[in-house]
């Protein structure tokens, strides 16, 4: 198990246990699970079946909380009171799939009914949200069967480390969106390892119009560059990612890559590097955009006729 102790919550979702009719036993035996595999259990909340209550509890421990993983409990099945996956969809920024998933699959080793639950998950900032059934039984069983990758799920999401080669937002052109500066600095200064860091250094890579035959061998027979086509390896991007993380001084690493046929001017990447001092930036920035040049990315420049 990781050393890491990661704050978590859970939600209760019913209407007979908000209203003192039902004793809630899934809840607290969640809470048992998550602090006996080493999760610090900082929040909890009992609410009845409205998708806005729900919702409310959801922002709280994502936005204002900043919560590692938040675990619901109840309101996963046909009901018509059972809104807890829209709410968790609504509020979520990415889905998780696999996740439920791999609890429905284990679920139907026990019964043909596991087919029936409607439990999502979900990720809003640094949240991972799991909606889990209602039952103690269940809800234990189907959080036991993914434990280990939602462990590394939300290492990923609470590392200060992350490259973006796949993203499917796009603008109103088409194009993949570029990730906002400010909006990396703020996750980065919510984050334990923001007081050691001194020096922010940004790097922004665009597609040119010289060729790049001219620029390095000196070839001013080379025609001009219209485009490029442009493709990135997300897994080597991930592993560069972590190495530069281990470089001396490194406490934040943000990358993001474009793709598909991209125009002069467009962005080809985005880095953003985090470190103590000046050097220790400039070299892990020289180093991992070197890195992502040379083993991630492949580019076809694309002439005038």
């Amino acid at each position: 198990m990781s050393e890491t102790k990661y704050t978590a919550a859970v939600i209760t979702v019913s209407d007979k246990g908000f209203r003192g009719q039902r004793e809630d036993t899934s809840g607290p035996a969640l809470c048992g699970m998550l602090t006996e595999q080493g999760w610090n259990v900082v929040y909890t909340a009992l609410v009845p079946d409205e998708k806005e209550l729900i919702q409310k509890e959801l922002l709280l421990c994502a936005d204002e909380k900043h919560i590692a993983l938040v675990l619901t409990t109840g309101g996963t099945g046909f009901s018509p009171r059972d809104v807890t996956p829209e709410a968790t969809m609504e509020i979520a920024e990415r889905l998780a799939p696999g996740i439920p998933e791999a609890m429905r699959a284990e679920s139907m080793k026990i019964t043909p009914h596991g087919c029936l639950s409607r439990e999502t998950a979900g990720i809003r900032g640094s949240t991972l949200i799991i909606n889990l059934p209602g039952s103690k039984k269940a809800s234990t069983e189907n959080f036991a069967a993914v434990y280990k990758p939602v462990r590394h799920g939300v290492e990923m999401l609470q590392s200060a480390g992350s490259a973006d080669c796949a993203a499917t937002v796009q603008n109103h052109s088409g194009k993949k969106e570029k990730p906002s500066v400010d909006a990396w600095l703020l996750e980065i200064k919510k984050l334990p390892e923001a007081g050691q860091i001194g020096m922010y250094l940004i790097h922004n890579g665009v597609v040119r119009a010289t060729a790049r035959s001219k620029v390095r061998m000196g070839d001013d027979a080379a025609r001009p560059v219209v485009g490029m086509l442009f493709s990135c390896d997300g897994e080597k991007a991930e592993a560069a990612v972590a190495d530069a993380l281990k470089m001396d001084g490194i406490y934040a690493v943000k990358v993001w890559v474009n793709e598909g046929e991209l125009r002069v001017g467009d962005d080809i990447m985005q880095v953003l590097i985090g470190a103590d001092i000046r050097p220790h930036a400039v070299k892990c920035l020289e180093t991992l955009v070197g890195r992502i040049k040379s083993e991630c990315v492949t580019e076809k420049e694309l002439y005038a006729e």
